[in-house]
């Protein structure tokens, strides 16, 4: 909450500033009577950009939510495997099962505690957590002398640690991704645009226009914030929490 409200306050800034700036072309470059007639032509080419650059910020914020959707379902699926595989290991001999639950445990604490600041500066996850997953697949092989039942449950417990890879892999993925450069390029050039309009189509004469003028920049910059934040589907800000690996593992957390 605290950082949509400054990113409310950055873009009321911004429209306070640009309002000002209006003021005083303006002031210092009055409207000749002959530009009157371009008028029309001004209103049409003003509606025309802001109607594209709607268009575009609608696609901007449509991928990078989508990003941010597809990091929560991947996260959400890793840790649900992790804790599938410890209820699942219940049905194991004592000593194994406590070696799936202990490896469990020290997976999402390195998950929680070490990937996350590293996803969050887009680092990668590196290879250490690939170790405590090597490991528990050797864990969750049946015994040599495993019952019938365990050795279903050996292979329920290999398939979810293989949906738990594929969530993993995933989530790397997510973390290297970003918004386009393209698409980052045409939200600053139809910014510029927009506040272009402004002043060389003498928008800004009366106080509601004037108004109408701020509001359009304060929202031109609170959007493009968000769009900055959610492009980092782990950031501090408004990435995707560990919080299903500490709802399950409350010990993760390291609290």
């Amino acid at each position: 909450m605290e950082q949509v409200v400054e990113m409310l306050a950055v873009g009321m800034i911004c429209a306070l500033l640009t309002a000002a700036a209006v003021i005083a072309w303006r002031r210092f470059h009055p409207v000749a009577d002959e530009e009157e007639s371009g008028e029309e032509v001004a209103e049409y080419m003003s509606m025309m950009i802001a109607l594209l650059y709607a268009l575009l910020l609608g696609l901007a914020l449509v991928s990078v939510w989508d990003l941010r959707d597809r990091s929560q379902r991947h996260t959400a699926a890793e840790a649900g495997a992790l804790h599938q595989m410890t209820v699942l290991a219940e049905g194991m001999p004592p000593a194994q099962r406590e070696r799936i639950d202990a490896l469990a445990e020290s997976y999402a604490a390195h998950v929680v505690q070490e990937e996350w600041p590293r996803l969050a500066d887009r680092n990668g996850l590196g290879e250490r957590g690939w170790f405590p997953l090597r490991q528990l697949r050797a864990a969750a092989a049946a015994p040599p002398d495993a019952t019938p039942a365990q050795e279903v449950t050996a292979l329920e417990l290999l398939a979810q640690l293989g949906a738990l890879d594929d969530a993993r892999r995933g989530r790397e993925a997510d973390a290297q991704e970003t918004l386009s450069p393209a698409l980052w390029s045409g939200i600053v050039i139809g910014a510029i645009l927009s506040i272009c309009i402004l002043f060389f189509f003498r928008i800004g004469r009366s106080p509601s226009q004037l108004v109408m003028a701020m509001g359009m920049v304060g929202l031109t910059v609170f959007l493009g914030l968000l769009i900055h934040h959610l492009a980092s589907p782990f950031g501090e800000v408004m990435g995707v929490s560990p919080d299903p690996f500490t709802r399950y593992f409350p010990k993760s957390a390291g609290v």
